[in-house]
């Protein structure tokens, strides 16, 4: 889903994204000429690989994701909130939930059978 960033209306509007097989879903508002707010959470299902064997395993995702989009360059105060610049007006929500997968998927696993297995091994691949 794609939307143009001066088309953002300033009150909360609703929205559901499916990319591959995760669902972005909350809120998004403008809160000034330059900032959109965006609430929503990503929940689904995405494969990861294990750390220690290199298996590949699905896990469910339930995450929480509070953060704001910037037209341009963000020349702000200090924000608690992760910004997001946006370069050409547009805000592609599958860009962001390609984003976000990528970073779930390059965080350290281990795999169910891994952490049974107590003994500290090292592989190379």
């Amino acid at each position: 889903m794609k939307i143009e960033f001066r088309k953002v209306p300033t009150t909360p509007k609703e929205f559901i994204n499916d990319f591959a097989s995760v669902k972005l879903e909350g809120t998004f508002c403008k809160i000034s000429p330059t900032l959109i707010k965006i609430d929503a959470s990503l929940a689904g299902e995405t494969t990861v690989q294990c750390i220690r064997c290199g298996e590949e395993e699905n896990i469910s995702l339930d995450e929480k994701l509070d953060f704001l989009l910037s037209d341009g360059i963000f020349k702000g105060n200090e924000s608690e909130d992760l910004v997001i610049e946006i370069e050409n007006g547009i805000i592609d929500f599958d860009d962001i939930c390609e984003s976000e997968l990528s970073s779930i998927k390059s965080d350290y696993h281990i795999c169910n059978s891994c952490l049974k297995n107590n003994e500290e091994i090292e592989k190379e691949f």
